[in-house]
């Protein structure tokens, strides 16, 4: 039966559209916050939507992780972020985010034997695809190529409903990205390869592969190393961004695991999304002194400067929790490595950010960008290595929703369009153009 006119008993959590060239209304329930497009379609067939961005646009239903923007609240299956990043670590959070539970002793002793295992690369990945790019290649364009080639070497890969053939995929990705992302820089800088060194744990034998020239065996600092460890949890998800939306529309076409993961790449690649902690550092390297900070800010209040980058977020209107924790993690990392010069130019710089109504009026408040790439910086990685950082934790993440795709049996992302074109037009030969 289609939708009538006549009063019905209104449901509390619900709205009523009303089409106003016919009179025909549809009382809509509001369901976790969300209201069912196919309802809206019963009353208005034909009409879409118009949301640029998708910022307005639930795409999925997902149980992984929670954000509230308004109050600064990020939970990872339900466990708050604060928590997760005092007592956790990257693997045990990568292991919640896929199976839905934090591990018991013998199953995260049975993941981080797999995880460990599956660290090496193939050795025509590094010998003639890693070393085939040009000298000066960034290191992120290089991992989003080396994600993609991995399907070439796992032809496995493309059983995505095997349930042992999807877990091997995983945790390959998981394990060979930091091998990758290690491999990476050393090419970029022109050093040799670093083998993975098993012995050590996740973050140490990444530190190890990137930093190790001729030890026998490189242990890094434990206290930068629990800083990364940190760094690596709290990027590990983070809701629909960019990436994970191209790693679900990429998935639902049924493509292999590394194909969508190297689209989530490509999108982190993009300045806006995985580039916004390394603005911050050219930020306040062009800001250059603390004496600088007052003019700066005036300027971006009245638009004749650079933007205040750092600050604010597509989703959080209060301070980003994980800026509050990244803060802490900086203090600890600075008294190991020495204080980053650009740190008084950054702790100046929220200051008076955060007592100026024009910037609290707009709720802009420091994000996880603002000091992570100060963090990064003083434990030695290049600004080109920022993306790359990024992307290793969130591996985690992207694999986590794909596999929430599939088990959802999602259908293959096709959004609608509203057509600003011409009308129809007749052909003309090009002779008579």
């Amino acid at each position: 039966m289609g939708p009538s006119q006549e009063d019905s008993s209104v449901v509390a959590e619900s709205i009523t559209i009303i089409d106003n060239r016919t009179g025909n209304q549809l009382e809509i329930p509001i369901d976790r916050g969300g209201v069912a497009a196919s309802e809206w379609s019963k009353l208005l067939p034909g009409i879409w939507f118009y949301d640029p961005g998708f910022v307005s646009t639930a795409a999925c239903e997902s149980t992984i992780t929670y954000l509230d923007g308004d109050e600064g609240i990020l939970r990872y299956r339900g466990y708050p972020i604060e928590d997760l990043a005092e007592n956790s670590t990257y693997l045990e959070v990568a292991y919640l985010l896929l199976r839905g539970e934090l591990p018991t002793v013998e199953e995260f002793d049975a993941w981080h034997h797999e995880i460990t295992m599956h660290t090496f690369i193939h050795e025509n990945v590094r010998k003639r695809f890693l070393e085939g790019f040009h000298y000066d290649a960034h290191p992120m364009g290089m991992l989003v190529s080396a994600v993609a080639a991995l399907s070439t070497f796992y032809l496995d890969a493309k059983e995505i409903f095997d349930p042992a053939s999807r877990h091997k995929q995983i945790t390959r990705l998981i394990a060979k990205m930091p091998t990758l992302a290690a491999a990476a820089h050393r090419f970029s800088v022109g050093m040799p390869f670093v083998y993975p060194d098993n012995s050590l744990d996740f973050c140490s034998n990444f530190l190890s592969m990137m930093w190790k020239v001729a030890e026998p065996r490189f242990d890094a600092n434990p206290v930068l190393t629990r800083a990364l460890d940190i760094l690596f949890i709290l990027h590990a998800d983070h809701e629909q961004n960019c990436s994970t939306t191209a790693m679900r529309v990429v998935g639902s076409s049924h493509s292999d695991p590394y194909s969508a993961c190297a689209a989530a790449c490509a999108a982190l690649y993009g300045p806006r999304h995985g580039g916004a902690n390394e603005a911050v550092i050219r930020m306040l390297t062009e800001i250059g002194s603390i004496e600088n900070v007052p003019a700066f800010v005036d300027s971006v209040k009245q638009g004749t400067g650079g933007r205040l980058q750092g600050f604010g977020h597509r989703v959080y209107k209060s301070y980003d929790p994980r800026a509050k924790i990244i803060k802490r993690t900086a203090d600890q990392v600075f008294e190991i490595t020495g204080k980053n010069p650009l740190l008084d130019i950054a702790l100046k710089l929220e200051e008076i950010a955060l007592s100026d109504e024009y910037f609290t009026s707009r709720r802009l408040y420091p994000n996880v960008d603002f000091y992570s790439g100060l963090i990064y910086q003083a434990m030695g990685f290049p600004l080109e290595m920022f993306p790359v950082l990024f992307a290793i934790p969130r591996t985690a993440g992207w694999l986590a929703h794909w596999q929430e795709m599939l088990d959802q049996d999602s259908k293959i992302a096709r959004p609608r369009q509203l057509y600003a074109g011409a009308e129809e037009r007749p052909y003309v030969p090009i002779g008579s153009r």
